[in-house]
């Protein structure tokens, strides 16, 4: 596979009343071409930050980057300026799928109206040498293009299993159901061709049916468009049913990366054991994680972790632990990783 996204030593704050909270701290992550990446991790600790990194939607006066790369297909998006960014990468090279379906339209518009509006400035077929960064929005939609524009979206429609398209797009928000908006923002965020498709836990509004619908839609269309997908998710379970790889985030922190069967089977850093002894038994037993989330304007040197865990030395304590490569893949972050028996 080749690699089309590596985020490289990723330090980032926003600046609070109670002073600088260091949301991720020397963070790493690589997607290659067509790869689901699960980002798995508890609430708080970095993963829709991360995300909006990479599409660079951070609030400017609040988020302050320390250092490192967001390199995509070769270029370092941290060194873009907002207008190149937003003509040539955002919502169009990476695209998005957010978590709320329904607050993601426009009330007052069609389906229709609001995809096309979309589609004028994000196409595939536009050619973007012209548009200037300073006037983005002026120009006609040209007639020629919209008609192929059009039959591209009912297309795309019908492949994310809406029936009757044309009618979709000529219905408001409020007549859909979760599911088929949460489609319609699937089909949305594939028309322009991306290469990598942000979802932010995109099946967290919806009943467990459609989430499985939901889940298997995404899965089967970055497969057959050779999408990458980053898939942010506080659900284990979820991670399970789509990802090819997974990377757990613990308070800013990456710890552990993994192939997804080696993840479930053979899990090295003791957060990522204590997260997945935490998934409710048959019996019904709930195993916590003892301790507290620390808080980031204040955070603990060192591995994050280490005030939670009990194999935490006094090396924990003083120093990130460097990554190591336990398996093709398989990399960790801990001085004291759990290695399976010989």
């Amino acid at each position: 596979m080749t690699e089309l996204l590596a985020v490289r030593d990723l330090t980032l704050g926003f600046r609070t009343d109670a002073g600088l909270a260091r949301v991720l701290d020397g963070v790493n992550l690589t997607i290659d071409a067509g790869q689901v990446m699960g980002l798995v991790g508890e609430s708080g600790c970095g993963k829709t930050t991360l995300a909006r990194a990479v599409l660079g939607v951070l609030p400017r006066n609040a988020a302050e980057i320390a250092g490192g790369e967001i390199v995509f297909k070769g270029r370092d998006l941290l060194k873009f300026s907002p207008g190149a960014l937003a003509r040539d990468i955002c919502g169009r090279a990476i695209t998005f799928i957010p978590q709320d379906p329904y607050g993601s339209f426009n009330p007052v518009f069609t389906i229709g109206t609001q995809i096309m509006e979309i589609m004028k400035w994000k196409s595939p077929r536009r050619v973007t040498g012209h548009w200037s960064e300073h006037a983005p929005l002026l120009g006609p939609y040209p007639a020629e293009r919209r008609r192929a524009d059009m039959e591209t979206v009912v297309a795309l429609l019908d492949a994310v299993q809406l029936p009757q398209p044309a009618q979709i797009l000529r219905k408001y928000p409020h007549e859909l159901s979760g599911g088929q908006r949460q489609r319609l923002m699937i089909a949305m965020a594939l028309l322009p061709e991306p290469d990598l498709v942000i979802a932010d836990e995109p099946t967290t509004a919806l009943d467990v049916t459609i989430q499985a619908q939901i889940l298997g839609l995404i899965r089967r269309l970055a497969n057959e468009r050779n999408v990458a997908v980053l898939f942010t998710t506080h659900d284990l379970g979820t991670a399970y049913e789509i990802c090819d790889a997974v990377t757990v985030m613990y308070a800013g922190q990456e710890v552990e990366s993994a192939p997804t069967d080696r993840f479930f089977a053979a899990p090295a850093h003791p957060y990522t054991g204590k997260l997945l002894a935490s998934l409710p038994r048959h019996d019904g037993e709930v195993a916590g994680i003892p301790g507290e989330v620390p808080n980031l304007v204040r955070p603990p040197g060192g591995c994050r972790f280490h005030p939670r865990c009990e194999r935490a030395s006094e090396a924990c304590r003083s120093g990130k632990p460097p990554a190591e490569m336990l398996d093709p893949g398989h990399s960790v972050r801990c001085f004291h990783p759990v290695r399976p028996a010989a």
